[in-house]
């Protein structure tokens, strides 16, 4: 599931301090998501939060999102809409425009930024992940996900710099996959807690 570079100067020990720690939090959150909603949603959260966590892991190492594994947590967004809520053409033409009303902006700023710096500042990769929030996720739940990732990344790369005694710079290339990938399934997560406190998204 990780992509590891296999140029790393870390060694063999720190690979496999890499992919223990990987291993030890893709079992936490497997866990979690079979405690949180047992069942089949459960399972598919699960599946899920492996995705999830090997794409942040990917990101962070190569500034890159696989399509394979952004494609199968769409294909079981699919599966979870056939499944659990009887396959019926209006929940997954629901599901279709929620994916499609998410990425879509994502899209229109990549392609706006790109005019007009001349320089990519999202990735389609990005795009294609926003795609999954919205197959995944009502449509508050994952406008409220990508602003979680975005405050994210942004606290994450100011802390940083502020650490390393690093002025800000407004070009710094920053890995949004690496944060939006796991808010997807805290996402997923708190509407399933939610739905358990007697709440819902209308839709």
């Amino acid at each position: 599931m990780v992509y590891f570079n296999r140029n790393s100067t870390g060694g063999k020990s720190e690979v496999g301090l890499s992919t223990l720690v990987f291993a030890v939090v893709v079992f936490a959150f497997v866990v979690t998501s079979l405690m949180i909603a047992p069942g089949a949603d459960g399972l598919l959260g699960a599946y899920l939060a492996a995705l999830m966590l090997g794409i942040a892991c990917n990101d962070a190492r190569h500034y890159l999102i696989p399509n394979e594994l952004t494609a199968a947590a769409f294909g079981i967004a699919l599966l979870r809409g056939s499944i659990l809520f009887n396959a019926s053409a209006s929940s997954m033409l629901w599901l279709v425009f929620r994916a499609s009303a998410v990425s879509l902006p994502l899209l229109l700023l990549l392609l706006f930024y790109r005019h007009w710096r001349g320089r990519n500042g999202l990735g389609l990769g990005d795009v294609k992940l926003a795609a999954v929030a919205g197959a995944w996720l009502e449509l508050p739940t994952a406008a409220a996900v990508i602003e979680l990732a975005a405050l994210s990344a942004i606290a994450v790369y100011t802390a940083n710099a502020v650490v390393r005694r690093r002025s800000l710079r407004g070009t710094a290339f920053l890995p949004f996959g690496l944060f939006m990938a796991p808010a997807i399934w805290i996402g997923w997560l708190s509407e399933q807690l939610l739905l358990r406190w007697g709440y819902f998204w209308p839709g």
